[in-house]
């Protein structure tokens, strides 16, 4: 996908943080000094272009209670639907397809362990699969961000 001017300047502002008010959106296009509707606009080009996966919070898992990195190994025929169930859990985030016989990697964070596990079991009742549970031991901080810079 090719980004236009308002894209990169939207990607490079604020993929580390939006605005914490009632209108977020409005307040990126007042920085950015264009409209909330281009602003939306432009986040709906994206995501429809693949090139936006989500816009959300990135929480600190400590703070907000217990997470698990897990796993499952899904037949090829079954990715789609197995990935869209575990989906459907709003503690679910990072949820991507990999070329490995683990093939479908999440992220699960809840209040405690115990709700974790809850929806391990009920995601091994619903698929068949058992899943590769791998909590975090050691919390490692790196930038993931991309800066696309001032060259458009």
């Amino acid at each position: 996908m090719d980004l236009d001017l308002l894209a990169c300047q939207l990607i490079d502002r604020f993929q580390h943080g939006m605005p914490l008010c009632p209108e977020p959106y409005l307040e990126m296009a007042q920085v950015l000094g264009c409209s909330e509707s281009q602003v939306i606009a432009c986040l709906q080009r994206l995501e429809l272009a693949g090139a936006l996966s989500r816009i959300g919070p990135v929480f600190d898992h400590s703070r907000a209670g217990a997470s698990t990195l897990a796993a499952l190994a899904v037949p090829a025929e079954r990715l789609h639907q197995v990935a869209k169930r575990v989906s459907q859990y709003p503690e679910v985030n990072h949820n991507y397809a990999r070329e490995h016989h683990y093939n479908l990697w999440f992220v699960l964070t809840g209040p405690d362990r115990q709700h974790i596990e809850r929806i391990l079991e009920e995601l091994e009742h619903d698929t068949g699969l058992t899943p590769l549970d791998l909590p975090m031991l050691t919390a490692y901080r790196i930038d993931l961000g991309f800066a696309l810079g001032e060259s458009r």
